[in-house]
Order: structure tokens, then sequence, then C-alpha cells
């Protein structure tokens, strides 16, 4: 990766409208090289060199999405990753060495939505950002045509107010967690394969890599479990993908 790395002019609309990123990384190679690279594209840019302050600055800045590195000091990336999910829904793409493989899955699992390995593309983390940030918008401006669906029980989904209500309790879900709900609750009885999984709910080719699926799927039982809902009703289909049973 080198500073003549840089992207072509040709921003699209989610550039121009100045998401803020923040980058965890203690690296300052990385970290120039990823600023420069984001304020190119029109990003609003900040940066934290440990825990603490990616916690502080994640709290000041409301950013749209976090580039976390997962060896970071004084707290590391996946207890940053494990705070941040107590109290926010913001996209979280973790930055890994490549023999990372089990940090990576814990990531998953803690509710990261994406990774990247070291060493990597800059163009194509900025597609892996901007894939993310098109998914989020797209969760905030689309309405499917469908705005109340029903789950086990009396869980019900209303797609227009993004919530979930069952035992007159809104559940907490992640923004993915929530798509991910909807397209098994949209398509009853179908399964639905990991691949179009990634597609519907990450809003890209996730580089092959099903594990994304199946973490937030984990995650999405145990808060369905939590609320004393059937997570069983979301079936593993083996060798293929999910399916949700009406």
């Amino acid at each position: 990766m080198t500073r003549d790395t840089v992207l072509p002019q040709n921003h699209d609309m989610l550039a121009s409208m100045t998401h803020k990123i923040l980058v965890v990384d203690d690296e300052p190679a990385i970290t120039d090289l990823l600023a420069y690279n984001l304020r190119k594209a029109h990003y609003e840019v900040s940066v934290a060199a440990d825990g603490p302050s990616a916690l502080r600055l994640a709290n000041e800045t409301s950013p749209d999405l976090i580039l976390l590195d997962l060896m970071i000091p004084e707290v590391d990336g996946l207890d940053v990753c494990r705070q941040l999910r107590q109290t926010s829904g913001v996209p979280i793409i973790m930055i890994t060495a490549r023999g990372e493989e089990i940090d990576r899955v814990v990531g998953l699992e803690l509710g990261a939505d994406d990774y990247i390995t070291k060493p990597f593309s800059v163009r194509e983390l900025m597609a892996r950002i901007k894939a993310v940030l098109r998914r989020t918008q797209s969760s905030d401006t689309q309405n499917p045509p469908s705005n109340l669906l029903q789950g086990p029980g009396d869980l019900q989904m209303d797609v227009d107010a993004r919530s979930v209500i069952t035992n007159s309790h809104t559940l907490d879900l992640t923004r993915l967690e929530f798509d991910l709900l909807y397209h098994l609750l949209s398509n009853a009885g179908r399964v639905l394969p990991r691949e179009r999984l990634l597609e519907q709910a990450w809003g890209y080719d996730f580089a092959g890599d099903t594990r994304a699926v199946d973490s937030a799927i984990k995650r999405l039982r145990a808060k369905l479990r939590a609320a004393s809902v059937n997570a069983d009703a979301i079936e593993t289909v083996r060798g293929i993908g999910y399916r949700f049973i009406p």
C-alpha cells in the first residue's frame, strides 16, 4: 500500500454526502494512507490510535462507519467492538492481519459488519466502505412493499418504523440483524442460500466468505431467545443456508 494509490475523482452520491468515518489503527503509515484516500473521496475523517480514544471519538463524532484494527493498544479492537455494540449499531469494518482467523470470526460474532485483511488494496477497501454505506442508506430511505411482517409467536416486524416487537417489548437489533430477519420473514418457507443473504443484507459480494452470515444469524437467534421467541423457527439448511419456518 502506497500513498499514490489514490482513487479517481468519479465520486458517487455516497461520497458527496460527506459521511463521517472513524479510522482506528496504531500504525501511522496506515492511518495516513487511509485518511488521505478517504478525504480525497470527500469523506470526513477522524483518527484514533488506541481503544479508549476510539470509544471517545465514536461517542463525540457519531461516525457513519468505523474502520477498526483489532491489534490496538490499551483496549483491543474486539473489546472496542463489544462496547460499541452495547449502545450503537454503527457499521464496523474490521482490519485484521492475515493469520487472525479466530479474531475475525469472534469480531463478526460480536457484531462487526465486514472485515478486510492486511495487506489490502485501498480500492477494495473503498468499495467495501461504499457498499456498507449504501446498505445503510438504503435501509434508511427505502421501505419494502409489505410494512408489517409476522414472526414466531407474537413477534411482529414494522418495516416502516424499522422495529421488531414481541411481548410488548422492542428488540434491540442492529441494522444488519434487522435486514437479515426481514429477508427471512419476507421469504417464509423458502431456503435462502448464504450467498443470497450476503447479497441482500450486506449489499454486495462478500468475497465468498459466508461466515459473516452464520455469525449474524447466531447473534439474531440469541436475541430472539433472550426475548423468549422461538429462535428455532430460523432453520439451518445444512450446506445451503437458512429458512424461516412460518
